[in-house]
């Protein structure tokens, strides 16, 4: 059925960006469609089960349908966004739908879900501080297609940051380049992160702004060749260092927003025990560090060598806060953490996974705050904390990265 195209009447969002629909008793995973909507979709991908498909006419269009702004969406282009053809106030409403129905597939939890609007992007555009451009073998950047190699070459990203946009990185050409990405931080940095091709130099062009210039060795390890490859960045009265292309929330309103999130949730008192897991540069850290005070103490587990860095540089001011380098499966136990009061955890999109979670629960803690990217393994990590006594007490969902169909989560939960 390759290229075949189907009339399809389009049924409920599923997560990744998809709408259901079905064709022959078989489930058509329809990407560029609404729900209520009667298309004509091409697919594009075949398996015994399921097909996929991009609609590619729309017959009966939804009353939230709107006309992308970005000349790159759309069937067949740039897959960085999934939403462009509905308001926001769909696109929120779909997110919602989306964790609803992980949370009661995955974990048999039934609840109402808002996904709330992030400050800092009011029409969902010019929000993305660190965009990743792939190059094409001739330099140009763009975006790849969804479930593609191919790239589709851009002029400009409506998404990404103005500060972000005034490098003119699309202007040049990076001739070596497998992938450029640009970072503006909030403290008013920038920089440029290069991944040479094999055995490929970058020659790097003239930029319409300022920047950094960093090389991805690979691994998590950037060389600076100009500039000082550490960006700065604000949230509220603290700064916070960070090296090179290491992780950082994209959305300029995202890192305050989740972290007064964390904080209601968590609720540290003066003289706490307090693990932050998976704890990057030290955002929560700084801040449960501070709420705990000196008579507490807050201990962090990190993988990445840079973040640990960015985390011991950030926290200097704050003795009673530690962070230790190690993977959270086995350094628990390295370091002998048998107990806490609380504990926050910001992992990866993998989730905890079963181990992890059955570790955080020997902990005893009374409160754990899940911040999650994933609504999907969320919840499966919901379901197996719910068999080790702590059950899912409240849930936040958050609109940092509109758009696209990512969606960012804050749940508390108590132990009982």
């Amino acid at each position: 059925m390759e290229q075949a195209t189907l009339e399809l009447t389009v049924g409920p969002v599923a997560h990744g960006g998809w709408c259901v629909a079905r064709h022959e008793g078989r489930v058509v995973f329809v990407r560029h469609a609404l729900p209520g909507e009667r298309v004509r979709a091409r697919v594009t991908e075949e398996t015994a089960r399921f097909l996929r498909a991009d609609a590619v006419e729309i017959l009966d269009a939804s009353p939230d349908r709107v006309l992308p702004p970005c000349p790159y969406a759309g069937p067949g282009r740039c897959g960085g966004c999934d939403w462009q053809h509905a308001t926001l106030e769909a696109q929120r409403g779909l997110k919602a739908d989306v964790v609803a129905e992980q949370l009661r597939r995955l974990a048999g939890i039934d609840r109402k879900i808002v996904v709330e609007e992030v400050p800092g992007a009011p029409d969902g555009l010019g929000w993305r501080t660190r965009v990743q451009f792939a190059a094409t073998r001739e330099g140009r950047l763009g975006f790849r297609h969804h479930r593609s190699h191919d790239i589709e070459v851009v002029d400009a990203c409506l998404i990404a940051h103005p500060e972000v946009e005034a490098v003119g990185a699309e202007a040049r050409s990076w001739n070596g380049a497998a992938g450029v990405e640009v970072i503006a931080s909030s403290g008013g940095d920038r920089a440029v992160v290069i991944a040479p091709r094999p055995r490929r130099t970058v020659a790097v062009p003239d930029l319409d702004a300022p920047a950094s210039i960093l090389v991805d060795q690979g691994k998590g390890r950037t060389d600076a060749r100009f500039g000082s490859g550490v960006l700065h960045e604000r949230v509220e009265d603290r700064e916070f260092r960070v090296s090179g292309s290491g992780f950082w929330q994209v959305h300029p309103g995202a890192a305050e927003t989740l972290l007064d999130a964390v904080l209601a949730y968590a609720q540290p008192e003066p003289g706490e025990w307090a693990l932050d897991l998976y704890c990057g540069a030290g955002l929560f850290a700084a801040a449960l560090a501070e709420a705990v005070g000196p008579e507490g103490a807050v201990f962090g587990l990190e993988w990445e060598t840079a973040a640990v860095r960015d985390a011991h540089a950030n926290l200097r001011d704050l003795p009673q806060a530690r962070v230790e380098r190690g993977r959270v499966e086995e350094a628990l136990d390295r370091f002998q953490i048998e107990r806490a009061d609380l504990v926050v955890v910001d992992p990866p999109r993998s989730g905890l996974g079963r181990d992890v979670v059955e570790r955080v629960a020997g902990l005893e803690a009374e409160r754990v705050v899940y911040v999650s990217c994933d609504p999907a393994t969320l919840a499966r990590d919901l379901a197996w904390f719910g068999e080790l006594g702590y059950p899912l007490t409240d849930l936040r969902a958050f609109d940092c990265f509109p758009m696209t169909h990512h969606v960012e989560c804050v749940a508390l939960l108590l132990r009982s």
